[in-house]
């Protein structure tokens, strides 16, 4: 790990992986640089820049749990090119980091060469804003990152066919261990600026959407997604298109960009 210093004084970690273009790697709401491990070795000749938000991961905590909101986290992106004296870059946004990378492709539209939106869209489905809520800033109670494994396995019916070594390799993605509990790896506080975004969001994201146009676009859509909707995908090919939609088959919010649909279609992507 890496790490630059924000500037509202924060020390913000990173991952850097392979050369090449530039391509920034953005994950979801309580997720970390580590889901995109699966990406180094099949795309090495790219530079993979794969941030831990602030509050997330190996990064500082911020004191006001309101700045764990997409425009602050668009303005450390920034900062971190700014950092790695990048120019501009492709964006891969998982769920919140597609949000993310809309509004930084709003903001300064030519720092943003390309966006993936990995089951994100415009509409944000309340069921599954819902099951999000359930666990979000919460420790699963598990002792051992074998518990953590098989509650993963047991609690994701929308995920078929996945190893209990592969959810594993999750759990160490999503958690770690303190002392004889395994813990969440993010500011519990994040559960409160989510809330605080759910009761007074009025983001209309279609027109920020919309705007993205002559942007080079695609979008992998896990199957059985509870966030993404077979209608939204459509309505955003219908405004953009040539958004190039893949949709990861057995699998829920949200693929783990492993599937073999989803490198083919980071690889298309990363070639627009």
């Amino acid at each position: 790990m890496k790490s630059f210093r924000s500037s509202d004084g924060l020390t913000l970690a990173y991952q850097e992986h392979g050369q090449g273009e530039a391509v920034l790697c953005l994950a979801g709401i309580t997720r970390n640089s580590r889901d995109f491990r699966y990406l180094a070795d099949p795309f090495s000749d790219y530079r993979l820049i794969m941030p831990d938000y602030r509050g997330r991961g190996e990064s500082d905590w911020d004191a006001n749990v309101l700045g764990y909101n997409p425009l602050i986290e668009a303005r450390d992106a920034f900062e971190l090119l700014d950092h790695l004296d990048i120019p501009h870059a492709k964006v891969i946004g998982t769920s919140r980091g597609g949000i993310v990378a809309m509004m930084m492709a709003l903001q300064k539209r030519e720092r943003v060469t390309g966006i993936l939106f990995n089951d994100i869209g415009p509409v944000i489905e309340t069921s599954g804003l819902e099951r999000i809520l359930e666990f979000l800033g919460r420790n699963p109670g598990y002792k051992t990152m074998e518990e953590a494994a098989q509650g993963l396995a047991d609690n994701s019916p929308e995920f078929k066919n996945v190893s209990l070594e592969q959810w594993r390799q999750e759990a160490e993605n999503r958690y770690r261990i303190v002392g004889d509990q395994v813990v969440i790896n993010y500011d519990p506080g994040l559960r409160d600026a989510f809330v605080a975004a759910m009761t007074s969001m009025n983001a209309d994201l279609w027109s920020q959407f919309t705007a993205l146009n002559g942007l080079p676009l695609a979008l992998i859509k896990g199957q059985n997604s509870d966030l993404l909707t077979k209608a939204t995908a459509e309505k955003m090919q219908q405004i953009h298109p040539d958004l190039v939609i893949t949709t990861a088959l057995n699998r829920g919010h949200c693929p783990f960009l492993n599937e073999s649909e989803s490198l083919v279609a980071i690889g298309q992507f990363l070639e627009l």
